[in-house]
């Protein structure tokens, strides 16, 4: 998936400056994405490990809360010219996307730390600490897993247009400079 995001960028801006723009917003929101990874992982380790909470329904809080950063975060720095829109609506459909990754990131944690625990319980002699690399192990697949669909499924709704509204603006500059009639 991670080709066809980086292939999607490219197909979007035919010009090299369009793709270094889009690729600078690529690289912020992976920087987002991790530091909303750090907050989901504390989170789940704090649920799990401290109160007892089942994984998957500490994994599901977690990823809830790190959306809620990551919509802020990516709106104020990853996509500031975001901000002349409305925020509501972008919220909707951030979280729309966000609950679809939500379903992605449950069935991925789910089937990989199933699946792998066994085998994690056999190379890791105390149970509990087997059972912490199995659900952590997974988290961190899950986490890759679903920042590739986050970030198309954003830049192409959530926040498309973006880079269009400001060249048209910077067109509209252009022409009105270079038309003096337009400006009397």
């Amino acid at each position: 998936m991670r080709n066809s995001t980086l292939q999607m960028i490219q197909s979007k801006v035919s010009r090299p400056e369009e793709r270094q723009v889009e690729m600078r917003r690529f690289a912020k929101f992976a920087t987002v994405g991790a530091m909303g990874f750090v907050t989901q992982f504390i989170l789940v380790n704090l649920f799990v490990q401290v109160g007892g909470v089942n994984e998957t329904l500490a994994n599901a809080t977690g990823f809830i809360v790190a959306v809620v950063q990551n919509f802020f975060f990516n709106r104020r720095w990853t996509f500031p010219e975001s901000q002349s829109r409305d925020a509501g609506r972008q919220m909707v459909q951030f979280f729309i996307v966000s609950i679809v990754g939500l379903v992605l990131n449950t069935i991925v944690f789910t089937v990989v730390h199933t699946m792998l625990e066994p085998m994690w319980n056999s190379l890791i002699a105390n149970p509990r600490v087997a059972h912490a690399v199995s659900y952590n192990f997974a988290l961190c697949v899950a986490v890759g897993v679903v920042f590739f669909w986050n970030f198309t499924a954003n830049r192409l709704w959530t926040y498309r247009g973006l880079g269009k509204e400001r060249d048209l603006a910077a067109q509209a500059a252009v022409q009105s400079a270079s038309n003096p009639a337009v400006n009397e």
